[in-house]
């Protein structure tokens, strides 16, 4: 594609601006949802649960959280159990993007949770809907 074809013109936007918090550690997927939600959204990207506790420690101001369930260093289960005992209303802001619950401890933390949740790979469209639903709750 010609880079000089794409227009950096922002479409009309309907209500406020969100600001989101992407949880990846798939740097790319990371980006693309950046990317894709960024048109309506100001969309902030961390790549581990870490460094998602970093940044939600200094600021924890987003309307909504996506949240890769399973990551190496921190998890997003361990992301939100920690938000549950320090910031449980950010902890309700979270939504969890899986490709599925492999592990008997991520069937079992599913099941106690009532955050929404997405499966890999998703429509846009869905996510769009639970971005709007979390921070509209």
């Amino acid at each position: 594609m010609d880079m000089a074809s794409i227009s950096t013109e922002k479409p009309a936007r309907q209500g406020r601006r969100r600001r989101l918090l992407i949880v990846d550690d798939e740097p790319h997927l990371a980006r693309t949802l950046q990317i894709l939600l960024g048109d309506e959204h100001d969309v902030d990207v961390v790549t581990s649960g870490s460094a998602a506790r970093e940044r939600l420690e200094r600021d924890a101001s987003f309307d909504a959280i996506l949240c890769d369930l399973a990551m190496r260093d921190v998890s997003g289960m361990d992301l939100h159990d920690w938000l549950v005992g320090t910031l449980p209303d950010v902890a309700a802001r979270m939504i969890f993007m899986t490709g599925g619950a492999y592990t008997a401890e991520a069937r079992a933390f599913l099941d106690r949770v009532p955050n929404p949740r997405v499966e890999k790979p998703f429509r846009l469209e869905e996510l769009q809907a639970l971005v709007r639903d979390v921070a509209e709750s």
